[in-house]
């Protein structure tokens, strides 16, 4: 066994990897605090978290490819929105996630990848359970394969707390039991497994992040916050949502990415992590803070589209982020309620600004 306070680079992590039929190397523990060396793959780097993670990434002097979904008007999601100086440090491949050519292409000279692309709506996973499957879980399949053929240093997958539908305990620890209660979750639970399955079958250096309700700037409006937000910028005091009594753990989006980023510093493996609050607050008494803030009075009026099947409604998630702190000394800028109203007013001071208000269709309810 190697002794626990060699460091070896990035070539001669890769050259053990790739000529030994073991990988007791990366039991080992490693640093990447030193970012001139290291370069990171952000997959869905075009979404509302991933932009802003890619965006952080760089801030921080890392080296970043950012996987994008292909298109044919060579668009680069939110990621077009960017400041021009993160736009031009950036290394862009179009692709798709469910190629495991591409995937393995885009992986190619990487030490990291952080895994986040994947279909995500609910609504849309009752309507589409398929390509859940083909993008989540396939193509999960396809960044972990690839990760394991080439050597990779570490693969921060993302979860989702989605995974353990309706709380049977709270707070939630990393043990609570899994249940799909929606395609879209029991496809994330097939893609954790998977991710799992390669760190026992092959020894595959990977971490799970597994958020709470994010929020922030450049959400989908089919989101709680950004609909409600973006009904009452456009003038709306009859706001049409689903139900309002389950009971959420919001986490807003720069507590996330530092997560993401924590976790790539640490040297723990084989883990799956909270990241959230640690706060619980209904749907209704979200809505009315936002309400509050925005400085309005509303009515809220039941959309039947907008409501879950009655057993696939989560009705309460709140975060343990103990497991957080202890391995990665993560915690949340934006906790407690106090946090909360924080957050939401820099999503309401984004939302409200007319050039990004007019980027969302607050009339139509997009499943």
């Amino acid at each position: 066994m190697l002794p626990s306070q060699v460091v070896l680079s990035k070539s001669h992590l890769r050259h053990f990897y790739q000529n030994s039929g073991f990988l007791l190397v990366y039991t080992q523990r490693y640093s990447v605090e030193d970012l001139s060396n290291i370069k990171i793959l952000v997959t869905g780097a075009d979404g509302f978290i991933g932009s802003h993670l890619t965006e952080e990434l760089v801030r921080k002097g890392f080296e970043v490819r950012a996987f994008v979904f292909y298109n044919s008007f060579n668009s680069w999601g939110w990621l077009d929105n960017s400041p021009q100086d993160i736009k031009e440090s950036l290394e862009v491949f179009a692709g798709d996630i469910r190629d495991p050519y591409g995937v393995k292409k885009a992986l190619e000279g990487c030490d990291i990848v952080m895994h986040l692309a994947a279909l995500i709506a609910i609504p849309y996973s009752y309507h589409s359970p398929d390509t859940y499957i083909d993008t989540n879980i396939k193509g999960t399949l396809n960044v972990v394969q690839a990760a394991k053929e080439l050597g990779l240093q570490k693969v921060i997958h993302t979860s989702t707390s989605e995974v353990y539908g309706t709380a049977k305990f709270v707070p939630i620890t990393e043990e609570h039991p899994l249940q799909g209660q929606s395609p879209y979750s029991a496809s994330k639970i097939g893609a954790d497994q998977i991710v799992m399955s390669f760190y026992y079958s092959f020894n595959t250096p990977v971490t799970i992040i597994r958020p709470f309700n994010t929020y922030g700037p450049r959400q989908s409006a089919r989101a709680i916050i950004p609909t409600v937000i973006s009904q009452i910028a456009t003038r709306k005091h009859k706001i049409k949502l689903g139900t309002l009594n389950p009971t959420r753990d919001f986490n807003y989006v720069q507590d996330t990415v530092q997560g993401f980023i924590a976790a790539a510093q640490s040297d723990n493996l084989g883990e799956v992590i909270n990241i959230g609050s640690n706060y619980e607050i209904s749907i209704q008494e979200t809505v009315q803070l936002i309400a509050e803030i925005m400085n309005v009075e509303i009515d809220v009026e039941t959309e039947q589209q907008r409501l879950r099947p009655e057993k696939s409604e989560v009705e309460r998630l709140w975060a343990d982020n103990t497991k957080a702190k202890q391995l990665l000394g993560w915690k949340p800028l934006y906790g407690g309620k106090e946090g909360f109203k924080q957050g939401l007013t820099e999503t309401i001071r984004w939302f409200t600004n007319e050039e990004n208000l007019k980027l969302y269709k607050a009339n139509i309810y997009n499943i």
